[in-house]
């Protein structure tokens, strides 16, 4: 099976070329990405564990899933994608806010995307890829911005992040 790869882009997000994921990651490329914010009506956003066996950031909590695009793929179209293959399910998404973040890890790999926040609604419980995710959890988006300060440590790099600077964004 060929090595994923992932779309290098310039600062204004238009594509430059691809790349193998881990090389991307190894040379800290600028690359596309995106990560879903999955709320339900009670204003709770929908965490996700990452896997243990996964190559940085294992067992550490992050937002519903994220990922990144293929050649020719949408933002939705991919964040629907990754989203059914981790968690189980789809629901409507939409486009929010775009960066740039550089995010280095103890193993020697940086995330350098561009990244696309999706936000989507749902109310049930997720059917969860244990290949990808460890466990879950619906968390009130408060209660997220207060176990951040208390805990970073157990939340990935890009996680803390987005919630930081686009708190006020990760809403419907």
């Amino acid at each position: 099976m060929e090595e994923e790869k992932v779309i290098l882009v310039d600062e204004n997000n238009e594509q430059i070329g691809l790349m193998p994921k881990l090389e991307a990651h190894q040379k800290a490329v600028l690359h596309r990405a995106f990560s879903v914010f999955v709320l339900n009506t009670k204003k709770e956003l929908m965490l996700q564990q990452r896997a243990h066996q996964k190559y940085h950031s294992p067992g550490l909590w992050t937002n519903t899933c994220c990922s990144h695009q293929r050649d020719g793929e949408s933002n939705i179209e991919a964040g629907t994608r990754r989203l059914q293959e981790e968690m189980g399910f789809t629901t409507p998404l939409r486009d929010s806010v775009s960066f740039i973040y550089k995010a280095p890890f103890d193993n020697g790999l940086t995330e350098h995307e561009y990244d696309h926040v999706l936000l989507g609604e749902y109310e049930e419980d997720p059917v969860i890829n244990p290949d990808e995710v460890a466990d879950w959890k619906w968390m009130p988006i408060e209660a997220v911005k207060e176990d951040i300060l208390e805990h970073p440590e157990i939340y990935t790099e890009w996680f803390k992040i987005i919630f930081e600077k686009f708190y006020s964004h990760i809403t419907l």
